[in-house]
């Protein structure tokens, strides 16, 4: 059922983002009165899933999930239809149009794609607010496992003040610049720390087993006893907070492995909070320090607040601020993406490591239905999408407007033969990433 929810998602964000984006060539090209010959979601090789010719348009739908497209009369794209470019131009063609008309109808993808994503996060706004944890309020620190930290000289109970200067004030907000950092300032029992994260930290974050950072600190709530616990019949309920062992309390889940290590084989008195009234259980450690108790993952973050751990930060806006505030945060997101390319494409930060194809863009949508995840994702692989459709490789929208701008600036416009030699490079580019990509997550699943 998981897998049912998550591929679903996926699929929905995928399909949308396509034929909006080829929506974005479509609508121009048809107000320039150029003919568009195909309008497909997904690629049609050799047969397709669906099609219905209307006007001088087939629209279909094709059995290759790897992209969409739409193929307009006289232009030298993918299709290569090498025929229709020896004949004479016509007036409806592409190449025969003057080259801003062009330009606009190239642009008109990524152009959607950007509105997309500034009007998601503008209703977003509107129809969410923004939820946080306030940094402040966390007393007790983060816990941190991950060893490339822990390498840095991070340990369990450091706070983060501030990451390249810059002050965090939200744990949501905090997250992603981590991924950037190259210092971060901790507090550590009072005394301020600062760490420098390693030049190649987002490769090594992204080839690790372990790519959690600082994690929040939770108690230790019930999700699942496990079958073969002798545990499994104790009177347990998911939810329930273990809170002290033996008398001794535990405020973190992180404190149970070292204390339950010291009790192995032995039947404890563990006090629970249940619907928040306190209860006692009698539960049995076993003989490798553990319960056998599924701990609860999620983050309750109100449930959280009420028992004292964090204070959650709640904003709800009007519709005149929410397009403010999604403007925010769309530029912030783009900016931030451009910054994550320019680190993929710089070998020495070993970024590279962490692309990732079809199957990572799918493990980044949730196993439970979340339209507020659902659209918040779209927005980033809009975005996404945009981005990677403007650099300037042949047979991406990027190399067109590259050699339009050429067109434009210099006032010749390169030959036909140019520009086939050049969307043949520019296949073989986008055919060796798309396999680098989908090997890294090959790769990850097989040796991870």
């Amino acid at each position: 059922m998981e897998f049912i929810i998550k591929i679903s998602q996926f699929l929905l964000s995928l399909s949308l983002l396509i034929v909006l984006h080829e929506l974005g060539h479509f609508i121009p090209a048809k107000l320039f009165k150029t003919r568009v010959e195909k309008f497909y979601l997904f690629f049609d090789v050799k047969f397709s899933l669906f099609k219905k010719k209307i006007g001088d348009t087939v629209y279909g739908i094709g059995w290759l999930p790897l992209g969409g497209y739409v193929k307009i009369s006289g232009m030298i794209d993918e299709s290569m239809d090498k025929e229709q470019m020896a004949l004479p131009p016509q007036p409806w063609e592409f190449r025969s149009k003057p080259a801003w008309q062009r330009l606009i109808i190239m642009l008109g993808g990524v152009t959607v794609n950007f509105v997309l994503a500034a009007l998601i996060y503008m209703v977003m706004a509107f129809a969410y607010g923004e939820t946080d944890i306030a940094t402040a309020s966390i007393k007790d620190g983060y816990f941190i496992t991950n060893p490339i930290l822990e390498d840095m000289g991070a340990k369990t109970g450091d706070n983060v003040l501030a990451i390249n200067g810059e002050p965090v004030t939200g744990y949501n907000a905090m997250r992603p610049k981590l991924i950037e950092a190259k210092k971060i300032t901790i507090d550590r029992n009072g005394e301020k720390i600062v760490l420098t994260t390693p030049e190649d930290f987002l490769g090594q974050l992204s080839t690790g087993e372990d790519r959690t950072l600082f994690q929040l600190r939770t108690p230790f709530v019930v999700a699942q006893v496990v079958d073969s616990s002798a545990n499994k019949n104790a009177d347990l309920k998911e939810g329930d907070i273990i809170t002290a062992v033996n008398n001794t309390k535990l405020k973190y889940f992180d404190e149970f492995g070292p204390f339950l290590e010291t009790l192995k084989g032995q039947t404890v008195q563990v006090d629970i909070l249940r619907d928040f009234e306190s209860i006692t259980r009698e539960l049995k450690v076993d003989e490798d320090g553990k319960f056998g108790i599924y701990p609860f993952s999620g983050a309750n973050a109100k449930t959280y607040e009420k028992l004292g751990y964090y204070n959650v930060i709640t904003k709800t806006y009007g519709l005149g601020e929410s397009i403010g505030v999604g403007a925010t945060r769309f530029k912030e997101q783009i900016v931030g993406y451009w910054a994550q390319l320019g680190m993929i494409f710089n070998p020495s930060t070993g970024a590279y490591k962490g692309v990732g194809g079809f199957k990572a863009i799918f493990d980044v949508f949730p196993s439970t239905w979340s339209w507020e995840a659902f659209w918040s994702i779209t927005a980033f692989l809009s975005i996404m999408l945009g981005v990677l459709n403007l650099l300037p490789i042949p047979a991406l929208d990027g190399g067109h407007v590259m050699f339009l701008l050429y067109e434009m600036i210099s006032g010749r416009k390169p030959s036909d033969k140019f520009l086939e030699y050049a969307q043949m490079v520019g296949f073989f580019i986008l055919i060796a990433l798309v396999l680098f990509a989908n090997g890294n997550d090959v790769f990850k699943a097989l040796f991870k």
